[in-house]
């Protein structure tokens, strides 16, 4: 078996540049769909992001660009979406050509809004692309540190892992390992809860909680997330595996980590659209929240973490007060 030829990346962004080097340290070349003429320009003339990871340096000969959504798609076999969920009905909206026949990866760490469902089931519903045509991308993975060639690893998630096998072997390189899988809802879900935990972890940081309690946070959020994922999706998985444990770890604790980096600003007494200003960049885990707590109104899972930073996010209730009542549920 053989997946189709080009490769596009589609988006601009830090993880979206990321994945395009790994791309090219196996592929001749790729396409690559930018939202943003002048971006595009400025890519071409410095030879490196101009916004994301610009100590990563491309040769931009083996890179096409394009702001036009369907050019990009006509000219491409499988399409590595890497939009943030908030915007990504935005970027689809523009799609007259079909993409059923597409191979779609998702690295998107998020779930549609309003729908309230994970990418991999928005692909199959609105756009007929076949469950055995969708994987996931997950990590634990931060784009700086793959910038760096630091040694980090992947896992590919796929209906159909055979298929799953022939893309991973295509992003495999000297820095980058990688695994597969087949539990795709289960990994896009805990890719959307560890963004949630790591904003916990960063507002106990900002309030001044130590080590020790972050610790027994991160132990009560693998808990949390492992009740939630074997309600939704069923499934034989371990969860101390390092797409689901290790992401929340790597997420929760990191200097890299934008969720954590929100969440500390909050702690610290910002108020939720200033801590959005200020970071400039975007922190899922402040979509996924909602979308979760939407999502588990069906479930009735226990999940105190969840609630805990909803309520400080959407309801305004002192985080003070919210992780105090969470630190006297805690064992």
């Amino acid at each position: 078996m053989k997946l189709p030829g080009k490769i596009a990346i589609m988006g601009g962004g830090s993880w979206a540049t990321a994945i395009a080097k790994m791309c090219l340290a196996q592929e001749d070349s790729i396409n690559w769909y930018m939202r943003r003429d002048d971006r595009i320009a400025d890519f071409k003339r410095l030879g490196h992001n101009p916004a994301y990871l610009t100590g990563v340096k491309f040769d931009t000969k083996r890179i096409s660009f394009s702001s036009n959504i369907n050019d990009v798609v006509k000219e491409s076999d499988t399409l590595i979406f890497v939009t943030p969920s908030p915007y990504l009905k935005a970027h689809l909206k523009k799609l007259k050509t079909k993409i059923k026949d597409k191979f779609i990866i998702t690295a998107i760490k998020g779930i549609v809004p309003d729908d309230n469902i994970i990418v991999s089931e928005y692909f199959t519903r609105e756009y007929g692309v076949p469950p055995e045509n969708i994987a996931v991308l997950a990590g634990p993975c931060h784009a700086e540190e793959v910038a760096l060639e630091r040694l980090s690893y992947l896992t590919i998630a796929c209906p159909d892992k055979d298929k799953a096998r022939i893309f991973a072997r295509r992003l495999g390189s000297s820095f980058i390992k990688t695994s597969v899988s087949d539990d795709v809802s289960g990994i896009e879900y805990s890719s959307v809860l560890k963004n949630v935990y790591a904003i916990a972890a960063g507002i106990c940081s900002g309030l001044k909680y130590g080590d020790n309690f972050q610790a027994v946070l991160i132990s009560n959020a693998i808990q949390e997330m492992n009740r939630f994922l074997n309600t939704v999706h069923p499934l034989n998985r371990n969860v101390d595996e390092s797409v689901y444990l290790g992401d929340l770890l790597v997420t929760g604790y990191s200097n890299f980590s934008r969720n954590r980096t929100f969440g500390t600003m909050i702690g610290k007494g910002y108020s939720v659209k200033s801590a959005q200003i200020e970071m400039e960049m975007i922190a899922e885990g402040y979509y996924g929240t909602k979308c979760i707590k939407e999502i588990n109104k069906h479930h009735h899972v226990n999940m105190p973490i969840l609630d805990a930073v909803y309520n400080i996010l959407y309801e305004r209730i002192s985080p003070m007060i919210e992780i105090k009542l969470l630190t006297d549920s805690f064992r």
